[in-house]
């Protein structure tokens, strides 16, 4: 089983290789050509948030269907990005923007879950994006990296579609 400190470790190294990068569609092709979900530090981060899970350090919160937990505050060590993680299935969550961007890794763990779309893999948001995150075709785990830990919740769940 994987501890918060080794999990830190591995996005240590993750965020020094992205740090000072544009967030944008260079970086999401990058990332999901370095640490795509046939790479072993793929496999490596999703076996952490798996046991950060199970152990109880990560998603310790719920909501609205939703578990869910900031693991790491943006710090220089982590190149001023924060860390989450969802648990999400079947799911949309709230409306937010993202002042400086995000970073999301997904990780389906049931069915084949994509997160707004994107299968297992890599999604980059530029600054000033905004989107309800949604999990649909099963459940997945997404790992959120957040610019100096910037969101801007603006809206609730979306709305329930027509009967």
């Amino acid at each position: 089983m994987m501890s918060k400190q080794d999990f830190h470790g591995l996005i240590e190294a993750l965020t020094a290789r992205i740090a000072g990068r544009p967030l944008d569609a260079q970086l999401q092709q990058w990332l999901n050509s370095e640490y795509g979900s046939q790479t072993e530090g793929y496999r490596q981060l999703k076996q952490a948030c798996i046991d950060g899970v199970a152990q109880g350090w990560l998603c310790e919160r719920e909501g609205g269907g939703i578990r869910y937990g900031r693991v790491f505050k943006a710090e220089d060590a982590l190149q001023r990005f924060s860390v989450d993680v969802v648990d999400m299935q079947d799911i949309a969550g709230p409306h937010h923007r993202h002042p400086g961007g995000e970073i999301d890794l997904i990780m389906p763990l049931e069915g084949e879950a994509t997160f707004d779309g994107h299968p297992a893999g890599w999604c980059v948001y530029g600054p000033g994006t905004a989107h309800y995150p949604t999990v649909a075709q099963g459940r997945a785990l997404v790992l959120y990296l957040l610019p100096e830990g910037q969101i801007e919740f603006t809206r609730g769940a979306p709305p329930k579609p027509a009967a």
